[in-house]
This record gives structure tokens, sequence and C-alpha cells, in this order.
């Protein structure tokens, strides 16, 4: 009977700190990629670090009518990445920091990111530049993509570089929202 009672109060503990986690949870937006692809180069993860500046996204809760958006990488000592994300929403600026883990040893591509304590989300370099000046970034869902360049303003070839990849990732460009810079 003991057993039970503990196992019962566990399963509920468990249903409560779900629904607290998905009431503080941002809630995302359409389906924009039903096939995700796996990424499709390896990633140098020094060479990843640094400032990076939002080109294009699907609109999620968490960054909703933010401009000016900008994510700054570094490797801290135990091998996690610091993440520095930057927004500015009505004339205000907006920051997160969180942390990263490396989660596909091979490749470096997938990683794990958290900027609520225990939760982290999938975050996947799915294509970058060879001299890391662009990258594309999803997750398993197809829900979330970020576009990010080096430069705030990148030309007009690089643009359209960049949406025609986004498409052949399968991604609905009817859903991306471009960043304002």
């Amino acid at each position: 009977m003991r057993k039970s009672t503990i196992a019962l109060g566990l399963a509920g503990t468990t249903l409560v700190l779900g629904a607290c986690a998905r009431a503080f949870m941002p809630h995302p937006g359409p389906v924009g990629n039903r096939a995700v692809p796996q990424p499709a180069n390896p990633v140098d993860v020094e060479r990843y670090m640094g400032r990076w500046y939002e080109q294009f996204r699907y609109e999620a809760p968490f960054q909703k009518g933010m401009d000016g958006v900008m994510a700054d990488y570094s490797l801290s000592d135990d091998g996690t990445v610091k993440v520095v994300n930057r927004g500015l929403r009505n004339g205000k600026w907006k920051q997160s920091t969180g942390k990263a883990r490396i989660v596909d040893a091979a490749t470096k591509a997938k990683l794990k990111v958290s900027f609520f304590g225990p939760f982290y989300g999938n975050y996947w370099v799915l294509d970058h530049g060879e001299d890391y000046e662009w990258s594309i970034v999803g997750e398993p869902s197809g829900r979330y993509l970020w576009v990010l360049t080096r430069e705030p303003r990148p030309g007009a070839a690089l643009v359209t570089k960049l949406q025609a990849r986004v498409e052949a990732l399968g991604y609905d460009w009817s859903l991306v929202r471009k960043t304002q810079q």
C-alpha cells in the first residue's frame, strides 16, 4: 500500500510540475517545416562563437515585435556555450542570457539551449557559410527558424541566397518575418 501511495504522489507531483512549466513556457507558432533536415555541415564551435545578427525568423512569442536582434556566443570553461540574446521591443532593449551544451559530438551542429532553468530546447545549426558569415538555425518541430549573419545589414545578394537556402531546406517562406537591423 505504501509503494502505491508514493507512486501516486510522484505522479501527481510530475503532473503539477508539467502544468506549471506549460503555463510559463511560451506557446510555439505554427509548424513551418514538417520535414526538418539534419544539419548539412559540421560546426567548428570556436568559429561559431562571437556576434550574430538576426535577419529573418519565424515569429515566436518570446520575440514578438522585436527588432535589432543579435546574439553573442562565447565558450565557457566547462565546455558549455554562454548565449546572450538582445533585441529592441517598443524602443527598449530586452536581454536574455542562457547556456547551451553540445549534444551531437560528431558534428557539433546540435545543441540544447536553456534560458529557463532546467528547461532545454533544441538548437540545430542546419547550415552555415564556409567562412561562418551566415547561419541557418532550426529545431526538429519545424516551428522555429532563425537566419543569422555576421553583418547587421548584409548585401542583397546574400539575403537572396539565404532566402533560397531557407526554402530549399523546406521552410514556409510566408511565415518568415524580416528583422529590422
